[in-house]
């Protein structure tokens, strides 16, 4: 597709009125409440940088098991994904970390406004979700390392109304069978809302027809929970439960080689008790959270035949146990709003049996966000700044060997967002964002199975980066859109080199990129008021996205990426979407076919289209309730037009599947 001509039709989309009857949507967005960019309850008016907001009725229309499917689907950024329950996101040229302690990424996934512990969003199921907001852009200032690219914060459903139960069953292609349930509502002052799935799948069979072995998964269980109590008016005690696990996992290396064998234990979970409380008047608002939770990753090998390797039959583990506490106060004035706090997070990841090492971070951190309002609240200006101190430590489980780091970082935000007649926002921000070193990179000492001395630098700075956007939201009449452009310096990148003989890390270069981000939606009722169709359109194109040092195109980055499609609403109950996901031409390394010690070859990887369908149809008997009491049949069709297509170099997804589903409401 020609970028121009896409750009050209986006502006006439942008810019039309419509030929057809409007609709005002299901609710107006420039009002809808956000609280990630923030850390607050806020309209998103007066959010002054780039935030995408997926509702839950679009994650309930989506064919999408886990976060990493529906971002996918969604286009919010370039998509990594493997079989054996891996998948990675990246937004504006940065990644989130797929295995071990999430702060070696630079996107950041966060449960409820706090770090889940992994950046692998194929272990968040979209189960139990209200909404997904996600920061395209540094959030150092309110959340920390890592916080580079943006951020993906997944808030589950607090219960509410008449309390009701449902049951869902699905079966499909490839020996897919998934069982769901779930309650939600409230008695009094208590709320509770809850869910919890069990599923499996066979192996899958590429769009080319070629079936690969070793690519199914066994028993995967996840269950979300989230109760609370109101004691006081606006104050509440709620206690959140999230687990995912999975108890084998196809984990073939590239599938060329199609290792039946390999596969993987995963786990994931954690438990929150938070505070929320306000004054009468809410002049003053606060919040205070404890929670705890464990990251395992497991890979077994056990017919590995090089037991300089590591052991035959002793499977390789990687476990963080996280835990963390925030606690802060907001001040509610008529033309002005200040939010302070702490945060603390502490991991320890543990990783064995090749070159055991236990590892720590301890993370204490102050925070200050500023908002004012002026112009009669049109005109909202943000600051903000924060203080992190790091703790480092690593030891090497053999010989017991401990070496400590100490790091600290201060970064500062700025944004306006002024909002013009006609429900026409302008902004602009200014934001800074930093990973620091991981343990290993500061460190390290110890000698790989092929003979490699790895050792760590103790004078690693971390990665920084200072970010500019600018940008045009729109909403009436049912339409919402937006139009973003932006530019990141990012500096001191930490890259892998080899000095005297031996393998370290040091501070290398950097990038510069730059591009503009676009979304489009129109609810239209063409048929009369029974019918709501909305089509929609994401796009996002890089315009600079070169290594400094190098001037090579940024690895695993696509020039451009983009979502469109058409959701559907009858008044009787018949609704679905389509939906098409396209990920550009990508530079990557060819691991794939690379003979060590040879140097990895850097190819051109093809650009891909997806197409998703789901459609359902609901007899309802009751419509007191957001469902009502009665049945509801679904069909989803995932790669709709049977495409042989990789997220990956060497890792081809599954051709065309089909799944059928039935759910009762109670």
């Amino acid at each position: 597709m020609n970028k121009k001509v896409f750009l050209v039709v986006m502006a006439g989309l942008l810019c039309s009125k419509g030929l057809l009857a409007e609709v005002q949507p299901r609710s107006f967005v420039g009002e809808e409440m956000v609280v990630t960019s923030s850390r607050v309850v806020e309209p998103k008016k007066n959010v002054t940088s780039n935030i995408t907001i997926i509702g839950s009725d679009e994650i309930q229309e989506s064919s999408a098991m886990d976060l990493g499917e529906l971002l996918a689907e969604k286009s919010i950024g370039h998509i990594q994904k493997y079989p054996g329950m891996s998948t990675t996101v990246g937004i504006r040229g940065f990644r989130s970390e797929a295995h071990g302690i999430d702060l070696r990424g630079k996107v950041l996934v966060l449960l409820n406004g706090r770090r889940i512990g992994t950046g692998n969003l194929a272990k968040i199921s979209t189960e139990n979700i209200e909404r997904i907001e996600i920061i395209r852009g540094p959030a150092a200032v309110q959340y920390g390392s890592a916080a580079i690219g943006g951020i993906v914060n997944v808030i589950t459903t607090k219960g509410k109304g008449t309390p009701a139960l449902f049951i869902e069953q699905k079966a499909g292609s490839y020996g897919f069978i998934k069982t769901t349930a779930g309650t939600s509502g409230s008695a009094g002052k208590f709320d509770f809302s809850g869910v919890v799935s069990q599923s499996k799948m066979g192996d899958y069979k590429t769009g080319s027809g070629k079936k690969y072995l070793n690519t199914g998964y066994d028993d995967e269980k996840t269950g979300s929970f989230n109760v609370g109590y109101e004691f006081l008016p606006g104050n509440r005690i709620g206690v959140a439960y999230n687990q995912f696990e999975v108890g084998k996992a196809g984990a073939p290396s590239y599938l060329s080689q199609n290792d039946l064998d390999d596969y993987t234990v995963q786990n994931n979970h954690s438990l929150d008790v938070i505070y929320d409380g306000s004054t009468d008047d809410k002049r003053f608002t606060w919040m205070t959270r404890y929670f705890t939770g464990q990251d395992k990753y497991i890979f077994f090998n056990p017919l590995l035949s090089n037991p300089d390797f590591w052991d035959d039959g002793i499977p390789y583990s990687k476990n963080v146990d996280h835990k963390g506490a925030q606690a802060q106060v907001t001040y509610n004035h008529d033309f002005i709003r200040a939010t302070t706090g702490i945060d603390w997070v502490k991991y320890e990841e543990v990783s064995t049996p090749y070159a055991p090492f236990k590892s720590g971070y301890d993370n204490p951190a102050w925070f200050l966000l500023l908002k004012g309002f002026l112009l009669d609240e049109r005109l909202v200006l943000s600051a903000g700044c924060r203080y992190d101190s790091y703790g480092l430590m690593y030891q090497r489980l053999v010989t017991s060997e401990q070496q400590q780091r100490t790091s600290d970082s201060i970064t500062k935000q700025l944004g306006v967002a002024w909002n013009l007649p006609d429900n026409i926002k302008l902004r602009a921000s200014y934001g800074e964002g930093f990973r620091m070193p991981a343990t290993d990179e500061l460190a390290a000492n110890f000698v790989s199975p092929w003979g490699t001395h790895y050792v760590g630098n103790a004078a690693l700075k971390p990665e920084t980066s200072k970010s500019y956007e600018a940008g045009i939201d729109l909403f009436c009449n049912g339409l919402a859109s937006s139009f973003t452009v932006f530019t990141t310096d990012f500096k001191d990148k930490i890259q892998s080199a080899s000095i005297g003989g031996s393998a370290t890390w040091v501070n290398l270069g950097g990038a510069t990129i730059s591009g503009i981000e676009a979304e489009f939606s129109k609810s239209l009722q063409p048929f009369g008021a029974d019918w709501t169709l909305t089509p929609y359109v994401n796009y996002t194109c890089l315009t600079k996205y070169r290594d400094d040092s190098t001037n090579e195109l940024l690895l695993y980055t696509p020039e451009w990426n983009a979502t469109a499609g058409l959701r559907w609403l009858n008044q009787r109950g018949f609704n679905g979407v389509f939906n098409i996901a396209y990920t550009g031409v990508t530079q990557v390394e060819n691991y794939e076919d690379n003979i060590y010690p040879n140097p990895v070859e850097v190819i051109t990887k093809g650009g891909f289209g997806v197409a998703n369908m789901t459609v359902s149809k609901n007899f309802t008997f009751d419509d007191s309730r957001k469902h009502g009491k009665g049945l509801t049949i679904s069909c989803e069709v995932n790669n709709l037009f049977d495409r042989d297509y990789q997220y990956a170099k060497g890792y081809p997804m599954p051709g065309r599947t089909v799944t059928f589903g039935i759910r009762g409401d109670i």
